[in-house]
């Protein structure tokens, strides 16, 4: 029965890959016009440091576009960041934690949300030569081979070894609207990390397809003592040619925001992520 087990699992992580709904199609204006930031207390002070770097991050959500921030122009706009922020709230990181005594709430984590109005945003994209990136943004596939010394595996949406990558790369996924699922291992029964990093891209659409998703974002993710972290590597193809990008000496929780910036970059259209 243990064979049979095990293909139950690998159909209800199919079955789930297929139900989900793409963020793009589900969310609306609004969901993608803003931005978070954590930021201490809600001071005036470390308020405008949050509506920059909400001005950065609502930029590279709406565009896909990885470079905005480090263009010159944008010096002069996060000197304004506030005046184009249409509404914001907070949320108290801590809510429900007492107070400590020596500590006021100008010294708790908040989430600072804000929220900003379309064609203000569209019209600092187009100032900065970039554009909206609007519609159904693609579902991807990730096939990713980890390997931490003698530990090697695929990850699958079943494998219990790799619950915490899986969590981590959901997290990389929510400040660009994008939305992944994992295999099944059904789908990889027969293929080990090493093969995994052999299989051509096209090769891992096909079996992106039947997972649900659009199309594949497939990584190696290895870990390195001499960088003291992990190097990643990452490719994805659209339109017929294949983008490759590598992180070296991170988190695995960069590592998959790296993933997930490259595939945000590419889709977008907006060329080779650096």
């Amino acid at each position: 029965m243990p064979g049979f087990s095990r293909f139950v699992l690998a159909m209800i992580g199919l079955t789930a890959a297929l139900s989900i709904v793409r963020p793009a199609d589900a969310a609306g204006t609004a969901e993608l016009y803003q931005a978070q930031t954590i930021v201490t207390g809600q001071g005036e002070v470390n308020r405008q440091i949050g509506f920059r770097d909400c001005l950065d991050r609502v930029l590279v959500r709406v565009s896909g576009d990885q470079r905005l921030p480090q263009k010159p122009e944008m010096l002069a706009l996060r000197d304004k960041a506030g005046d184009f922020v249409d509404s914001f709230h907070y949320r108290d990181r801590l809510e429900g934690i007492p107070v400590h005594d020596e500590q006021g709430t100008h010294d708790r984590p908040h989430d600072l949300t804000c929220l900003y109005k379309p064609e203000v945003i569209d019209k600092l994209l187009t100032q900065l030569g970039s554009k909206p990136w609007l519609g159904a943004r693609p579902l991807l596939a990730v096939f990713l081979a980890a390997e931490q010394g003698a530990k090697r595996f695929v990850l699958t949406a079943d494998d219990p070894r790799a619950q915490a990558m899986r969590e981590s790369f959901v997290n990389a996924t929510g400040p660009l609207l994008m939305h992944i699922v994992f295999p099944p291992a059904v789908l990889l029964s027969s293929t080990d990390e090493k093969a995994l990093r052999a299989t051509d891209i096209t090769m891992l659409d096909q079996l992106a397809k039947k997972a649900g998703a659009d199309r594949a974002l497939a990584g190696s993710i290895v870990w390195s003592d001499k960088e003291l972290g992990w190097i990643a590597d990452w490719r994805l193809a659209i339109e017929g040619k294949t983008y490759a990008w590598q992180v070296r000496g991170v988190s695995f929780d960069e590592a998959f925001r790296v993933a997930m910036r490259g595939a945000a970059q590419v889709l977008s259209g907006n060329g080779q992520p650096d």
